[in-house]
């Protein structure tokens, strides 16, 4: 099935059934990091008419707003993904997880880019109500629903691992 309609049906269905059939296919580190760097560019892409909203308001240029922004998106946050997942395999392993660390990197990125629509969805927000309730509810929702995948992935990540060995 595409990436859009695995989101959709992470949405509906919960992000465990679709982290099932994602490690089913095996390890697959290219696909890993297509699910993170997609990721990033669409919140790359959702900062734009936060950064127009900015520029405006501000003064300030533009150009500079996007570079900053794709700096961040595109090299400093794929960077601290990858420590997040080592971190959360390590942790996962001392409290007696049988998941690999492909797995926790495969569970942090596919829910990093299953959470995406809300987090498009707050770029909106941020753009047409700059700092407000609703742009801080909309981003707690985003953050809330990434958290909630991963916690979820990381456990189905782990119980596939587990079974496999098991077999």
């Amino acid at each position: 099935m595409g990436v859009v309609a695995d989101i959709g049906r992470s949405f509906r269905n919960g992000p465990r059934v679709v982290m099932r059939e994602h490690m089913a296919r095996g390890q697959q580190e290219t696909r890993a990091f297509a699910f993170l760097m997609i990721g990033c560019v669409l919140v790359f892409v959702a900062q734009w008419p936060r950064l127009v909203r900015v520029s405006r308001e501000e003064g300030r240029e533009m150009a500079q707003l996007l570079a900053y922004e794709m700096l961040a998106w595109l090299i400093i946050w794929p960077l601290i993904f990858y420590a997040l997942a080592g971190l959360a395999h390590v942790i996962s392993r001392l409290a007696g997880g049988q998941g690999t660390a492909y797995g926790a990197r495969l569970a942090l990125f596919w829910s990093w880019l299953a959470a995406v629509p809300l987090g498009l969805l707050y770029g909106v927000a941020a753009a047409l109500a700059g700092p407000s309730l609703l742009a801080n509810l909309v981003g707690a929702a985003w953050i809330a629903a990434f958290l909630l995948f991963w916690i979820l992935c990381q456990r189905e990540a782990g119980a596939v691992e587990h079974r496999s060995h098991a077999a």
